[in-house]
């Protein structure tokens, strides 16, 4: 890169760190979301709520399919 282009490019990189860091937020969220670990503590926290009877059974099974088919749709989208 030329003394030039680093020159006229300058103003631009704290749009471009913005970008990376936004790039790197997004890739966590979509770990968190569709990872194996990700989904396994969600059924996890699931499971929990009915042990501590925060949730009924046909309300854990709603949401776990919601989680599995979220899954699925990003798998195959």
């Amino acid at each position: 890169m030329g003394l030039l282009t680093v020159l006229l490019t300058l103003p631009y990189q704290p749009v471009r760190a913005v970008t990376a860091v936004a790039s790197v937020i997004l890739q966590q969220a979509e770990q968190e979301l569709y990872g194996s670990a990700g989904v396994r503590r969600q059924l996890e926290a699931l499971d929990d709520a009915v042990a501590r009877g925060e949730l009924s059974e046909a309300d854990r099974q709603t949401a776990e399919e919601e989680i599995l088919a979220r899954l699925t749709s990003y798998s195959t989208g």
